[in-house]
């Protein structure tokens, strides 16, 4: 696989320099030295003493990377919103885990991308699941093709920068037209709730209310933490669940068979290219058909 990055800074540094600071670590770039692997500067070969400057392409050839014999491979189809040497973007349905677990190990989202790039003959990629979503929670997925790829994002993911929307139906009217909720979540027992608790982790969700009628209200979700539930759990804890959320037990017999929640857009800073990419999916029928009225051009 080759990885190839557009230089954006203005400090001088050795391509070594570069290439630690850039998602090779420094295990990776000693099997570079060591196996001889092809390191170019504007498509030159290069020496770890090169210097890097503002404007340079840097490319890198690596080796693929081990399959993981043990992830079955899954035939069905995937709705595929963009794809790159490095990123994959999934509109994930509802019904369907995003990795393998005690109970599904063949058709997750991560089946069925493997079996996507065998399908399209991309045998040596192995999935890297960047942002997840819980089983009956539809819309953007984001995968990494290369370890070194989801290196590189994890930074912004330590940092809360990439940038994620949602958008939630939930019980209830009187919410303001702007909230924020900073309440720590976390598990007690072996219970699968997860629930609002003074030592669990911290956990911060922002909401737009965009529509409401005589039962539910519409908001716009954005998490800045990645918490198990944490949108579900937030929004319960305000006494607002989410429709047809049965755990957090919001209304099960208004129109949808699954909690009412839709990742619908993604943003992140495209470490290789240094351009932000923006990802929208599409809302799922079963979400508009209890809208009580169109919000796309609010999103």
């Amino acid at each position: 696989m080759e990885i190839k990055w557009q230089v954006a800074t203005q400090q001088s540094q050795t391509m070594k320099q570069f290439l630690l600071k850039n998602g090779i670590s420094q295990r990776l770039y000693a099997k570079i030295k060591a196996q001889g692997l092809p390191v170019r500067l504007n498509n030159r070969l290069s020496s770890p003493a090169d210097q890097v400057q503002n404007g340079d392409q840097v490319s890198l050839t690596l080796p693929a990377e081990p399959a993981d014999e043990t992830v079955a491979v899954s035939g069905v189809p995937i709705e595929v919103l963009y794809e790159d040497d490095y990123w994959l973007v999934v509109n994930k349905p509802a019904g369907l885990a995003t990795i393998p677990g005690p109970t599904n190990t063949t058709d997750t989202l991560l089946n069925r991308i493997k079996g996507y790039w065998q399908q399209n003959g991309a045998t040596d990629l192995v999935p890297h699941i960047i942002t997840r979503l819980d089983f009956d929670t539809s819309g953007i997925v984001l995968a990494a093709k290369h370890q070194v790829a989801q290196s590189l994002l994890q930074p912004q993911i330590e940092q809360h920068q990439l940038q994620k929307f949602y958008l939630a139906v939930v019980a209830g009217t009187g919410l303001p037209e702007f909230g924020t909720i900073k309440a720590p979540i976390g598990r007690v027992g072996v219970e699968p709730r997860r629930r609002v608790i003074a030592d669990g982790q911290s956990a911060w969700t922002d909401y737009w209310r965009l529509a409401q009628d005589e039962r539910l209200t519409v908001l716009k979700v954005q998490i800045h933490t990645g918490r198990t539930h944490q949108i579900r759990v937030h929004l319960s804890d305000l006494d607002h669940p989410l429709v047809g959320d049965q755990l957090y037990e919001g209304p099960l017999d208004w129109g949808i068979d699954r909690q009412a929640l839709h990742a619908y857009q993604l943003t992140f800073n495209d470490p290789f290219s240094q351009q932000k990419r923006q990802f929208t999916a599409p809302i799922p029928a079963d979400i508009q058909m209890i809208l009580p009225t169109k919000i796309n051009d609010k999103l």
